[in-house]
């Protein structure tokens, strides 16, 4: 079988990955970037038998060749004929669309598997996903949701629990409570909007909520600070024509968090973040070396003084 799964929406390739390769053994599973590696080695492994299994996985990613830029179709089109049946092909691109008129990909969306993966997957349409074969209403999915939160990342890792421990196909609410953790997390975001725009007594509202459930001034700071290093990095990579999984491989932090910290960054000049960065350093050094104490210096901070 063969797959060019492509789109913006890195996560969601991610997870299809992971479904597609779950009961594969890592020794039977290579990948590649096709912006390192020749098309013809892809090809040359795709048709090789496995020496550890009777079937196994090759993964290629950023296969450009067949967007409307790329080139070096014709083995790719004489695999796509005479496929190794022992082996499931992968091909991933980080683009909006790919080129349906070249023959490479209409010969995949003929006899293969051409899925696009451009729509912002809802949380309900990702938890349905992800317990696909498990009896869950709908009042259940949104108590699950309410209860760790949105984050596709979170989801996936409470989702897993639930899947290691559940002996049955059934969930309720009751297996929720018990095998999941209930989200404590802040919205980082809305205290940086806060601060950027000069709410001061929301961003203090939060703040104070951050010091009730245990955090210290200074991993605040910490938080403030790397969040708006994100923004600001993963903006001015954007402008240079990085695409989303560019930057993340280029910062090497997860996709979704620049895709968030993107969306979110996108409503500030990049002089504002990094200002905001500087003066958080300025921050973390004076309080480090005792020149000032560190809740007046975060709370001076949040109210602009």
């Amino acid at each position: 079988m063969v797959y060019l799964l492509y789109g913006l929406n890195d996560f969601e390739i991610d997870s299809e990955i992971k479904k597609l390769t779950k009961d594969y053994d890592k020794m039977n599973i290579s990948k590649y970037d096709l912006t390192e590696t020749d098309i013809k080695e892809v090809i040359n492994d795709a048709e090789t038998f496995s020496m550890f299994a009777d079937n196994k996985v090759v993964i290629a990613e950023n296969a450009i060749m067949f967007t409307s830029s790329g080139a070096n179709t014709e083995i790719i089109e004489n695999y796509l004929n005479h496929i190794n049946p022992h082996t499931i092909l992968i091909f991933t691109v980080n683009a909006e669309k790919v080129d349906e008129r070249k023959k490479i990909t209409k010969l995949i969306k003929k006899n293969y598997k051409l899925i696009s993966f451009n729509e912002a997957s809802s949380p309900s349409a990702f938890v349905k996903r992800q317990l696909s074969g498990y009896n869950i209403t709908s009042s259940v999915i949104a108590f699950l949701i309410d209860r760790v939160g949105s984050n596709p990342l979170i989801l996936e890792n409470e989702i897993n629990k639930i899947k290691a421990y559940k002996d049955d196909k059934t969930i309720t609410k009751e297996d929720i409570v018990k095998l999941t953790n209930k989200n404590q997390e802040i919205d980082i975001f809305k205290l940086i909007d806060d601060i950027v725009e000069k709410n001061k007594d929301e961003a203090l509202a939060i703040y104070h909520e951050m010091l009730k459930v245990g955090e210290e001034p200074l991993k605040i700071i910490i938080l403030l600070a790397t969040q708006f290093r994100l923004m600001y990095q993963s903006k001015e990579l954007a402008k240079k024509g990085y695409s989303e999984k560019n930057i993340a491989d280029t910062l090497k932090v997860h996709p979704y968090r620049v895709k968030l910290a993107l969306q979110k960054g996108r409503k500030y000049k990049s002089e504002t973040l990094l200002n905001y960065l500087l003066t958080l350093a300025n921050i973390d050094i004076a309080i480090k070396t005792g020149k000032t104490d560190k809740n007046l210096a975060l709370e001076l901070f949040l109210l602009d003084e």
